[in-house]
């Protein structure tokens, strides 16, 4: 009954099997082996569309280096109040940028509202030498709520970005559950929609250590910026075969998308039994892989005591998170222990 986080889950059998068969002879170093352009080349059939691809070891590390090559020092970053870049990375963001500030903005359900996108904009103009300018638009997409942001959502927000000459970068790390919740492709959910930059995840979604940025066709003359930020950020692995032989796996087939779907389905099982419960009700809809759930302090004692694994969340809501491998079984024994 481990629903804590999809990071405690094992890797997918698939991308462990992949890294064996990468672990034979020799192979160019810091990303020039085949394996890595086979990636890069498979990225772009899926978003449809040119990219520069650099790979990471951490979501923290491709987040901030994203960041890191598309707003400058002196710039800031919009993002929501509770992003991961704000809320999660110990100040990696502003360490990887030499010092941009991070503006928090607020919305329901962990998406940033329009209006106060908006606010911000008019109140942090990119001309005031006082004041820091927005520089990049920061969406995360799920949300740190659990929330998909749809295409026009995404767009509508992006074009509000770019009409003051900002860049948008998506946190995708669990950008494959947005996308197996909403149906959408993965270029409609990112350039097509006005996004530059992704960073996309795969540990959460079945891989051992895997994440990457992307960036897309106007962002990708910062490319070359963006490899300097990586060896001097210490993510220029030498034997990155072994990250691009994760991708690859977990890409091939759509197994991403399978897994993710799998995750899905179970957090939405789990969030239909546990408000059937008295007393508990959500505080955040299901689009992914994440119930937030309004628990009586009885009933999330009675979970605890039975073994089940779940955060309690700042907002009083407890967060449970399924990952690829969990199974109704997993659920039918939470909400069995639940009653």
């Amino acid at each position: 009954m481990n629903f804590l986080s999809d990071t405690t889950a094992p890797a997918h059998p698939a991308v462990i099997e992949a890294m064996a068969r990468a672990n034979t002879g020799y192979a160019p170093s810091y990303g020039a082996d085949a394996l890595s352009a086979r990636v890069e080349a498979r990225l772009k059939e899926i978003f449809e569309t040119d990219l520069k691809l650099l790979f990471a070891s951490s979501g923290t590390a491709a987040n901030a280096l994203a960041l890191s090559a598309l707003c400058p020092a002196h710039g800031a970053v919009l993002c929501h109040d509770e992003a991961h870049i704000h809320r999660d990375e110990r100040g990696a963001p502003e360490f990887f940028t030499g010092g941009a500030k991070l503006i928090a903005l607020p919305g329901e359900h962990g998406k940033i509202a329009m209006g106060a996108l908006e606010d911000a904009l008019a109140q942090w103009p990119q001309d005031f030498v006082h004041a820091s300018p927005p520089r990049v638009l920061s969406l995360s997409n799920l949300n740190e709520a659990g929330c998909a942001y749809s295409p026009a959502e995404t767009a509508e927000r992006a074009a509000a970005a770019n009409r003051h000459g900002m860049s948008v970068h998506i946190d995708g790390a669990r950008f494959a559950n947005a996308v197996a919740a909403t149906g959408a492709s993965p270029a409609d959910l990112t350039w097509r929609a006005g996004a530059d930059a992704l960073s996309l995840g795969a540990t959460k979604g079945g891989a051992a250590m895997a994440e990457a940025v992307i960036l897309f066709p106007a962002a990708m003359e910062r490319f070359a910026e963006l490899q300097i930020r990586q060896k001097r950020a210490g993510q220029m692995a030498a034997k990155m075969r072994f990250i691009a032989a994760q991708f690859d796996a977990w890409l091939e087939d759509g197994l991403w998308l399978t897994l993710a779907a799998q995750a899905n389905a179970m957090a939405r099982a789990l969030a239909e039994g546990l408000c059937a419960l008295p007393g508990a009700s959500l505080a955040h809809p299901v689009d992914g892989n994440e119930v937030f759930v309004r628990l009586p302090e009885t009933l999330a004692a009675r979970l605890k005591a039975a073994g089940a694994g779940f955060y309690g969340w700042p907002d009083g809501s407890a967060r449970f998170v399924a990952s690829w491998t969990t199974e109704q079984a997993d659920v039918d024994a939470l909400l069995k222990a639940a009653g």
